[in-house]
């Protein structure tokens, strides 16, 4: 049967047969290179492995999304005023997003099993904090810690699972199981958001962390591989962190702080020409230090640049779908926030069964390029949809058939998370893993500043000419949806031009064949 090329480096291909029998049951098997040694778990524990990531992914990704529905009740509880209640999720998504570069690379020099254990042991602690805070600061710093302890645990958690699964189809197994824990826990958490919210309190959608995360420290403990890493000797450039993370942290909060003050404000210009000053420096530094913290290697292949590029357009993208269809459905037709949460619930079901089920077998069939260009092609007809709905959409009619069309995004992340880790080699797994989630978190970013500033831009301009509030707010996101849909084609131009079309694998007398 067929099988897709996903492996992280070129290797010369072998059966599955001699794979097996090169680990016996009773000793884990040791893989040395010539910078690191791993010892893998047995076979079966590879599964219990993936399902210890993928929990401690899904995770931190619901904990992105279940505090937006919670921030009314926050705000009352705590007192926050208007303008820094939105730092709750920004304190989380600066620390995110400007640390996951960084730990990326650690986690290949300390050893990735020490990071990802490290990380979830802090979002843990950090949401414990986050539950019983009683002050709008106290909340903000938890927030901040829960950013770097997702950081620390995510930014490594791709590179763990590239060197557990090398057999290709097992492969397309394990990372469609790890998207669909991206894809679908955004839903999944403004469904839990509403019911923790509206049975319990706010406090309970951090409480909900304690009990998940200690178990996957308990699981992850023993059954994760276990790595010595290169060494900090071997990449320790204290001043490129430094760069990298102050460039980085600047310029997402520049970029989270658009809609407040414009793209032309001083506010924006300054700290923005500030960040792209401090990441032309990391840059430039990478290019000449003798142990750099982001090797410049890693860019030499097509599949992982172009990878990154055309996540960073999706995502941007899909913050139209995400953010401003609750946002509609909430300001334009009136849902409360449980109700909103369900009627996204069937995208989130949509992905999980294409993901799981079908994007391994059809990437084995037509390998990972064509299965993302149709799953963009799905992508864009979505934002395509939305750009004419109507003020009072019928659900069934009007929103049902774009949420089943969200399995573009089943099919389109497996794949591309699959290019975006096939050129990196296994000492540079950790920080190709950073990279990946690097670039999805700057799409986040970018994706909420533009398109929220599109669609406040228009509403507001409808308003001025006479509009009433819903007609207007619907004006604002059809621009938004259909901004998006134009990063969606952008991403398809990319993926169609620069990422080189795979021959899936054959086997043939038990030994797999494959070209490039």
């Amino acid at each position: 049967m067929p099988s897709p090329a996903l492996a992280v480096r070129q290797e010369r291909p072998v059966s599955r047969d001699s794979l097996t029998s090169a680990a016996p049951p009773a000793t884990p098997a040791t893989t040395t290179s010539a910078t690191t040694t791993s010892t893998s778990p047995r076979r079966p524990s590879r599964w219990l492995a993936l399902a210890t990531i993928a929990t401690a992914t899904l995770m931190t990704i619901l904990d992105g999304s279940i505090v937006t529905v919670a921030l009314p009740a926050i705000q009352d509880d705590l007192g926050f005023s208007p303008a820094a209640l939105s730092w709750v999720v920004n304190a989380y998504l600066i620390a995110f997003g400007s640390l996951l570069l960084l730990a990326g690379r650690l986690g290949d020099l300390i050893g990735r099993k020490r990071m990802f254990l490290g990380g979830t042991a802090v979002f843990t602690a950090a949401s414990l904090l986050a539950g019983i805070a009683t002050t709008p600061g106290m909340l903000l710093a938890a927030r901040f810690l829960q950013g770097v302890g997702s950081a620390m645990a995510s930014a490594v958690s791709l590179g763990i699972l590239v060197t557990l699964f090398t057999e290709p189809g097992e492969r397309a197994k394990a990372i469609a199981v790890f998207s669909f824990t991206g894809a679908a826990g955004a839903s999944l958490g403004q469904v839990l958001g509403g019911v923790l919210t509206d049975a319990l309190d706010w406090h309970w959608i951090f409480f909900v962390n304690l009990p998940i995360g200690l178990a996957a420290l308990a699981v992850a403990v023993p059954v994760l591989p276990g790595d010595r890493g290169l060494g900090l000797r071997a990449g320790a450039d204290l001043i490129g962190a430094l760069l990298v993370t102050a460039g980085l942290m600047l310029g997402i909060r520049t970029v989270v702080k658009v809609e407040e003050y414009g793209w032309t404000s001083p506010h924006t210009l300054g700290p923005g020409a500030l960040a792209l000053v401090l990441l032309a420096a990391f840059t430039a530094r990478q290019a000449t230090a003798r142990t750099p913290l982001m090797p410049l290697r890693l860019f030499r292949s097509r599949s992982v640049s172009g990878a990154n590029l055309v996540q960073l357009l999706m995502v941007a993208a899909l913050f139209s779908f995400q953010l401003l269809v609750a946002l509609y459905l909430q300001r334009v037709r009136g849902y409360g926030a449980l109700e909103t949460g369900l009627a996204m619930l069937p995208a989130a079901a949509v992905i999980g069964a294409v993901s799981l089920g079908v994007s391994a077998r059809l990437t084995a069939r037509f390998g990972e390029r064509a299965v993302l260009l149709t799953g963009l092609l799905l992508l864009g007809a979505l934002l395509g949809l939305l750009t004419r709905l109507p003020v009072h959409a019928d659900y069934a009619v009007d929103l049902l058939p774009v949420m089943l069309l969200a399995a573009g995004f089943g099919l389109a992340l497996p794949a591309l998370t699959s290019l975006g880790m096939s050129g990196a080699s296994e000492e540079d797994a950790g920080l190709a893993s950073g990279v990946f989630n690097t670039t999805a978190q700057i799409g986040m970013a970018v994706g909420a500043a533009v398109l929220s500033t599109l669609a406040a831009s228009r509403t507001g301009s409808r308003l001025a000419a006479g509009a009433d509030q819903a007609d207007a707010l619907t004006s604002g996101y059809h621009l938004a949806f259909a901004t998006g849909a134009g990063l969606i084609g952008a991403a398809f131009v990319v993926a169609y031009a620069v990422l080189r079309p795979r021959t899936p694998r054959r086997v043939e007398s038990g030994v797999s064949r494959s070209t490039q």
